[in-house]
């Protein structure tokens, strides 16, 4: 847990996958063939606790859909990459434009697409589903599953590690 806090103490940037990691990476067509995705709303929280501690948020993600830009502009989310063939280029994007070195950053991913990223981030995490190549290459594999609280459950754990968490509450218990 020391090296988790030492990591945690550097973390201005939280990255995240959308399918697998903020839905259960489930794909539902309405009867219009309309793309539909269910989020957790206890991750919502988590991210507004992130941003309430001064971390940004961004989104990462492969595929396209209009429902991952509605969530994230509802939770002003900072970046928001969809259609991300090779993520690794477009988290580079991402440092370069927001000034922020790789140790800045954790990441979470699901799976093979997110590996390069893992592999350079600061924070690697990833979730229980996920292939065993990303388990070995991150620090940390959540408890909860991708679209049942997995973000919410990172977004505290580094908060209380980093010693953010008492700020990130306060508006909520005082």
């Amino acid at each position: 847990m020391e090296k988790l806090k030492i990591l945690a103490l550097k973390i201005k940037w939280f990255i995240m996958d959308v399918d697998g990691v903020l839905t259960d990476g489930g794909i539902i067509y309405d009867s219009d063939g309309r793309e539909l995705k269910k989020f957790c709303v206890r991750d919502g929280m988590g991210i507004t606790l992130l941003h309430n501690a001064g971390i940004k948020t961004a989104v990462l993600t492969s595929r396209n859909s209009p429902m991952v830009k509605k969530r994230a502009q509802e939770l002003n989310i900072t970046e928001v990459i969809q259609g991300a063939s090779d993520k690794l280029r477009l988290y580079e994007k991402i440092k370069k434009k927001h000034n922020v070195l790789d140790e800045e950053v954790l990441y979470i991913g699901d799976d093979y697409v997110d590996l390069p990223v893992l592999r350079r981030v600061g924070f690697p995490v990833t979730v229980p589903g996920a292939p065993e190549e990303l388990k070995e290459v991150c620090v940390y594999v959540t408890q909860k599953q991708g679209g049942d609280g997995a973000v919410r459950e990172v977004a505290e754990l580094l908060l209380k590690l980093s010693g953010k968490f008492e700020e990130a509450v306060r508006r909520y218990i005082d």
